[in-house]
């Protein structure tokens, strides 16, 4: 069972361009999707469609239309009431691939709306192998409440997922000594904004990448599993380290594509394969999402691991 929260749910719509995008110019689209999104709600989805039982947390009113898209395709969706509209997240794609996200902030959640959120994934804790928290969060909620729930979570017996970027990201670093999650998933900017390192660097060095990924497992966090984009991935844990490239993918959107990466990731752990192969299955996932529209989770059957080449990174870590 995976549960995930998404604490900032939208509507992701994404408009597909038939050239390059132009600032101020009017531009025909070739097609528009919409979709019921957000990080938690995406994971959710991929779980389904890989028969592995999911809930789905967030915010809205339970009649919302977010909600009853999320019902009828089969996603178990406990919804915990908040006034206000769901926000609409804008991607706009290119033919190569190039994606402009425009995110709204959504709408504001109170602390009693905090309070229902926490006490429906601690509710649900006994039945999981994995809670993950996922995504930006709303306005009003404190930076650090991630941290707040991994520490109010670990005594669960689930193991807590993290997903993250930006002032959250940070406060959960800054408070690894107190409650470490046991995976987290930054990609190559999100590494930079903690360990000082190079964005561009780190998303294109895969050695340097893990060298800041171990950072995290020193303070505690036992598994990072670190995106980085057309370079795959890295995994680092305590015992070792692991670097995936992906195969060769038409890119349509990214948007999607590390949500399913970390799907790829925990489905192979549910499955108990060992750390390379869960590491195979989660930059699978990505470079098959990016080859769908919007934000398309790819079905079990879309996924090729066995096209992702891993390789050990044990033997140069120290050089």
């Amino acid at each position: 069972m995976i549960i995930t929260l998404t604490p900032n749910p939208s509507h992701d719509r994404t408009v597909t361009l038939t050239g390059e995008l132009e600032r101020g110019a009017v531009q025909r689209a070739e097609s528009v999707l919409s979709q019921a999104g957000g990080k938690g709600v995406n994971i959710s989805r991929a779980s389904v469609a890989a028969g592995i039982p999911s809930i789905a947390v967030l915010p809205a009113a339970k009649d919302d239309p977010y909600v009853l898209e999320l019902l009828a395709a089969g996603i178990d969706c406990r919804p915990v009431p908040n006034d206000g509209t769901l926000r609409v997240n804008i991607t706009i794609s290119e033919p190569d691939g190039t994606t402009t996200k425009l995110n709204s902030p959504g709408p504001t959640v109170t602390p009693l709306v905090l309070r229902g959120l926490a006490e429906s994934l601690r509710r649900r804790a006994a039945s999981a192998d994995w809670i993950v928290l996922a995504g930006s969060l709303p306005p009003g909620a404190p930076v650090e409440w991630y941290a707040e729930l991994v520490g109010a979570l670990r005594d669960t017996g689930a193991r807590i997922a993290v997903d993250t970027s930006d002032a959250p990201l940070r406060a959960l670093v800054g408070r690894l000594a107190e409650a470490p999650p046991h995976l987290m998933k930054p990609n190559g900017e999100e590494l930079a904004s903690f360990t000082g390192g190079d964005p561009d660097l780190l998303e294109s060095d895969p050695l340097a990448a893990a060298k800041a990924a171990a950072t995290l497992v020193d303070q505690g966090v036992d598994t990072v599993l670190a995106t980085l984009g057309a370079h795959g991935a890295v995994l680092v844990t305590a015992d070792g380290a692991w670097h995936a490239t992906p195969p060769p993918t038409e890119v349509v959107s990214t948007v999607g594509a590390g949500d399913s990466s970390l799907f790829g990731y925990l489905l192979g752990d549910i499955q108990q394969k060992p750390p390379a192969h869960r590491l195979a299955l989660a930059v699978a996932y990505g470079s098959a999402a990016a080859g769908l529209p919007g934000t398309t989770i790819p079905h079990p059957t879309q996924v090729r691991p066995e096209l992702v080449s891993v390789r050990d990174l044990r033997p140069t870590q120290g050089d």
